[in-house]
Order: structure tokens, then C-alpha cells, then sequence
């Protein structure tokens, strides 16, 4: 039982971590990965360095994004889920 005590304070200490750093973590990594799923031809997005531009072309890991420039190819990864949903808010 002594053993049992000395060990309680560490268990409750992963326990603290799990539920308020890792927990969280999988589930918006879980969400952006519906998001990236989701994402269709014709969509605007916003990518995470600030880039504004239009979905133009869709591949398993890849997307060609439509600027004012030209045409851009990047990674479905680089679309910020947050900034995009708030750019179709508007």
C-alpha cells in the first residue's frame, strides 16, 4: 500500500497531462485532417502563412491554389482550418 501511495502522485500527474495537453492535441489533429478531406475545387482558403486564394485543383496530398499571381502548388497540410472557415463566414 505504500508503494501504491508514493506512485499517486506521478499517475495523477499523466492523468492531468493527458486530459489537458495530448487529448486535445489528437483531437483538432483530427480535425484538420477532416478538414483537408473535405476541401473541394472552387473553395477560398486561407493558407497558414497568410496566403488568400481559391481551390483550383485537388490531388491525394497536394492542392493547386488560384492567387492574383498565378497558380500555386502546396500541401493540403499548409490550409489553416481556422482562418479559412472564418474567410467563408464573411
Amino acid at each position: 500500500m505504500g508503494q501504491l501511495t508514493q506512485f499517486a502522485p506521478f499517475l495523477l500527474m499523466f492523468v492531468v497531462i493527458y486530459f489537458f495537453m495530448i487529448r486535445p492535441q489528437q483531437k483538432k489533429a483530427k480535425n484538420e485532417k477532416e478538414f483537408e478531406s473535405t476541401l473541394k475545387v472552387g473553395d477560398k482558403i486561407i493558407t497558414k502563412s497568410g496566403l488568400h486564394g481559391k481551390v483550383s485543383e485537388l490531388a491525394d496530398t497536394t492542392v493547386v491554389v488560384e492567387t492574383m499571381s498565378g497558380k500555386l502548388k502546396m500541401e493540403r497540410s499548409a490550409i489553416s482550418m481556422e482562418m479559412s472557415a472564418t474567410l467563408n463566414k464573411k
